[in-house]
């Protein structure tokens, strides 16, 4: 995943490079001293909401599996700072990105096939409740002959 390429997620899914802004900023992670000095994280932007390249059900999907880390405005933002270089930080936060459009691409699950028990388990079930009550009912007071 190269800086001036932009990310091939899944058949009919494409995210342009021209579509993601980084911006680079203080990192909080480790670096020492370093980190007071030099703007090693990277805060990844994208507008999925305007994005050619995102059919409409990605779209929903990624603006939904993104949680607070979209805007109001249909804007994915991903803050990647775990690394010490710039590099590795973009690099991550392609990935993370990737990671969720893939997700959104997924396929919906097949409908649930809606299933009723057999006529045996039913029965077996209701003679269980018919022997359950009767052991509660013996378990009460004995009436004097």
């Amino acid at each position: 995943m190269n800086a001036d390429r932009g990310l091939h997620i899944a058949p009919g899914v494409e995210v342009g490079a021209d579509e993601l802004e980084e911006q680079f900023i203080r990192s909080s992670g480790p670096g020492g001293q370093n980190v007071n000095k030099v703007a090693t994280a990277v805060q990844l932007r994208f507008d999925a909401a305007n994005a050619p390249g995102l059919p409409e059900r990605v779209r929903e999907r990624a603006l939904k599996l993104a949680g607070q880390r979209a805007t109001k405005d249909g804007v994915i933002v991903i803050e990647a700072g775990r690394f010490r270089t710039q590099e590795q930080n973009r690099a991550d936060a392609r990935a993370r990105l990737a990671a969720l459009l893939a997700k959104a691409a997924e396929p919906p699950p097949k409908p649930r096939k809606k299933t009723k028990p057999s006529k045996g388990a039913v029965e077996r079930r209701l003679k269980e409740k018919a022997g359950r009550s009767g052991i509660k009912k013996m378990r009460g007071k004995v009436a004097p002959d």
